[in-house]
């Protein structure tokens, strides 16, 4: 999976999950009047744009609330000790866990998912007792950088985006068809080509890992890969390779981003999914769906990140 698009989801449970742990939840834009209203006298002001660092659906992720969140990521990594110059584009990352944020809960009303108003108030009020009393959490809420509003609709969008997510994820089951498999990786194709030769004409695959494989994390228990499900191997077409190879068939020579590969397949069954796996499935189906609902959503970023 492509490495920046994990890093985002990650970005984005913790936006959704810790509202609902701590208290300290994404911004999420909420309307506020920017215009002074104008006197008797005064004429009526021109139009202007609104402040906006992206627009969804037409509705804009307003700039106030992105800078918030941002300075809300930044007080979190400082609590931590993080130096901040340590973390590549953070801001991008900060507006992209947004901008996700707002499509799972427009996605949520768009499939009839609501959060009622006897709810969200229940929930608030539990926070307001977790933090401490009113006078308490409307010190927090300025520490953060928040509004009593600005929080509640935080606060909503939270709980949308995580019953979309619950929605989303619900068809990954725990069980699934895996295939056990052990490989050679080799940056040379003649090489491979050779090996593959030996292989079949009854040569020790482990022994020849051992001796060859480049994929150092397997080479020492004879490239063996373990058991995993269709979507959680790194390498696609190693991937379809294995679930469409006959057992203790030695496979033709595969290319990766690698390199070459010789794949044998030593078991197939239905098993239970590690929780790792099940997870990585989980987060690819929330990926997925973001990808498509970004270009059916006219995303535009105004706001150059950084």
């Amino acid at each position: 999976m492509n490495q920046s698009r994990r890093i985002t989801l990650i970005v984005l449970a913790i936006l959704v999950a810790a509202i609902l742990l701590t208290g300290c939840g994404a911004g999420v834009p909420a309307s506020t009047d920017i215009h002074a209203s104008p006197t008797e006298t005064s004429p009526p002001p021109s139009p202007t744009p609104i402040p906006a660092a992206a627009w969804i659906y037409g509705e804009p992720i307003l700039l106030a609330d992105y800078l918030a969140e941002i300075a809300r990521f930044e007080d979190a990594q400082a609590e931590l000790g993080i130096d901040l110059a340590s973390l590549e584009a953070y801001p991008a990352l900060v507006l992209d866990a947004l901008i996700e944020q707002r499509l799972l809960a427009e996605g949520a009303r768009g499939d009839g998912l609501s959060i009622s108003t006897e709810e969200l108030e229940q929930i608030y009020q539990q926070i307001l007792v977790d933090q401490g009393g009113e006078a308490a959490f409307s010190a927090w809420l300025e520490a953060n950088h928040y509004q009593e509003g600005t929080f509640l609709a935080a606060l909503e969008e939270d709980l949308l985006a995580g019953r979309m997510v619950e929605q989303i994820t619900a068809g990954v089951g725990q069980n699934t068809e895996q295939v056990h498999a052990r490989h050679i990786l080799v940056s040379d194709r003649d090489l491979a080509e050779s090996l593959q030769q030996q292989l079949q004409s009854g040569g020790d695959f482990a022994s020849l890992a051992a001796q060859y494989s480049q994929d150092f994390s397997t080479r020492i228990n004879g490239g063996d890969l373990g058991w995993f499900a269709r979507g959680t191997l790194t390498m696609p077409s190693v991937e379809e390779a294995a679930f469409s190879l006959e057992l203790n068939v030695i496979s033709d020579v595969l290319q990766s981003d690698l390199g070459y590969h010789l794949l044998e397949v030593l078991e197939k069954e239905e098993r239970e999914l590690s929780p790792q796996s099940w997870q990585y499935l989980r987060e690819q189906a929330v990926l997925d769906w973001l990808e498509q609902a970004k270009e059916n959503a006219g995303v535009e970023v105004v706001s150059d990140p950084g």
